[in-house]
């Protein structure tokens, strides 16, 4: 069951990146994100809501059990700052590959920090995780997008740098708090958060160009509570395995490199593609050794 919600994650997570790309397309970043992170909260304040009437917020109604979400919403939101200028400035066929390259730095991260052993079929899907990202890297520099001229991929990679640490950090929350009311706090105290952040932007005159509404920026917390819900889910049910969930959540590359084959037209589409298949390769091996 963890297994089938965590592929129903990925396919919200595919939606979730293209709702991005159409919503921060020539429009002001800062805004969109914090028009997610208002709508994300809107869509699991029922959450909380409940809990206050029946005299039961959550969280363990304790101080330190709201510090631990608070540091997730930094994490988080962090990472999607990161993001959200990426995908923006970079094509979804490269923007969806680095970020599809998570469970590997997620898997590395287990290593250096938990003292985890990996199996050969991990190192051997480590190995072509971080050649994957090699590979994207000169491709990115054939669209002038090379790591020593382009901020857009050193963002990117922050961005999936960050993720791994929330992945990492979820289930060790999860072992402490239910699944919805995680999600709830994170999103309420993310919006928090950005509002200040945009607040002090507009002040200091730095909060971007003109704001555009589109109806995929809805989208995009839509997607992205659904995909989460599946996520959260998965996680909090015995058995499941955090390194596993984390790879094939990453499956979300397909729905987005499809999108932008097909809609945007990206260019470069054999060599990505044949990067696309090695990275694949890296997280069913990931698979294969996480279950041995």
């Amino acid at each position: 069951m963890w297994i089938l919600l965590a592929v129903c994650s990925a396919i919200g997570l595919g939606f979730y990146d293209i709702m991005k790309k159409l919503s921060v397309r020539e429009n002001n970043v800062p805004v969109v994100l914090f028009l997610n992170t208002v709508f994300g909260t809107m869509l699991m304040a029922p959450v909380i809501i409940s809990g206050v009437l029946n005299g039961d917020p959550g969280l363990g109604n304790t101080f330190t059990g709201h510090l631990q979400i608070i540091l997730k919403a930094v994490i988080v939101l962090s990472s999607w700052i990161l993001g959200y200028f990426a995908i923006k400035h970079l094509p979804l066929t490269i923007q969806g590959p680095i970020n599809a390259s998570r469970p590997v730095l997620v898997l590395v991260g287990a290593l250096i920090i938990f003292g985890e052993r990996l199996n050969i079929w991990q190192w051997a899907g480590v190995s072509l995780g971080f050649l994957s990202l090699f590979m994207i890297s000169r491709i990115g520099a054939t669209e002038g997008f090379s790591f020593k001229k382009s901020r857009w991929l050193w963002m990117s990679i922050g961005a999936t740098m960050l993720g791994a640490v929330s992945a990492l950090y979820d289930k060790y929350l999860l072992t402490n708090f239910k699944p919805l009311e995680v999600q709830a706090w994170y999103s309420l105290y993310q919006m928090v958060i950005m509002g200040a952040i945009l607040a002090v932007l507009f002040r200091s005159g730095h909060a971007g160009g003109k704001f555009k509404w589109r109806w995929s920026i809805l989208g995009i917390s839509l997607f992205l509570t659904a995909a989460d819900i599946a996520y959260f889910y998965s996680l909090s049910l015995p058995g499941s395995m955090i390194a596993v969930v984390s790879m094939i959540r990453r499956g979300s590359v397909l729905v987005s490199f499809i999108y932008g084959v097909i809609v945007l037209h990206e260019k470069h589409v054999g060599k990505k593609l044949i990067d696309l298949a090695i990275l694949l390769v890296s997280l069913l091996l990931l698979i294969i050794g996480s279950n041995l």
